[in-house]
């Protein structure tokens, strides 16, 4: 079996194992994707979706996180951590978006990466998510796993990304990415993994039987 061949087979089996797949992160408009996927950054997504609930309704348009006093932000979103540098990314990554893009959220990954606080994992989200483009979110879910799967040995996203856009199918690599996250919160854990359960385990070269 070559590695797309397996990539293929494994999203298969994901598929029917997790027919659900959705982003874990809360938001009724793309650009507060953006702001969550910010928050992201060494925070769970739970947490995430805790404190945008009184951040979206303090701040319900861009315009207002653009216009916002950054202790404002900062105060509401302690709980995710790094609160000052993200607090300054929100208000900048708003004000960057109005004055550059029209308010409009941009459709590459190179226009999207110009904005403060967004790198290609957030970037690839909104692709995905926000415009169904093919996009390889590559956080520490996809990273582990793909790894004790055998599809890349590179631990460095952008190199995990560039390996995994060479063996997934296009239009379903960013709905294996949400099934990842769920198939390594379910069964594929960082610590304590439950091999024995696994729909993955005859063509996982890291099982343990």
């Amino acid at each position: 079996m070559t590695k797309k061949q397996k990539a293929v087979e494994i999203c298969n089996r994901l598929e029917k194992y997790y027919p659900d797949a959705a982003c874990s992160l809360t938001y009724s408009k793309p650009y507060e994707l953006m702001i969550a996927g910010r928050l992201s950054a060494q925070c769970t997504d739970a947490r995430v979706n805790i404190v945008t609930k009184p951040l979206f309704e303090k701040f319900p348009t861009m315009e207002s996180f653009a216009n916002a006093d950054v202790k404002d932000i900062e105060e509401i979103i302690k709980p995710c951590g790094l609160y000052k540098t993200k607090a300054a990314s929100i208000k900048g990554m708003c004000k960057a978006l109005l004055e550059n893009f029209g308010g409009e959220i941009p459709r590459t990954i190179d226009e999207l990466t110009t904005l403060p606080g967004i790198g290609r994992k957030t970037a690839n989200l909104i692709l995905g998510d926000v415009y169904h483009l093919p996009a390889v979110v590559t956080d520490t879910h996809c990273i582990r796993i793909t790894n004790r799967l055998g599809l890349t040995k590179n631990k460095e996203p952008a190199k995990v990304e560039e390996d995994l856009r060479k063996i997934l199918p296009p239009e379903r690599s960013s709905d294996f990415c949400h099934r990842l996250v769920i198939f390594g919160r379910d069964i594929c854990k960082a610590r304590g993994e439950r091999c024995k359960d696994c729909p993955l385990m005859d063509i996982c070269p890291s099982c343990h039987d």
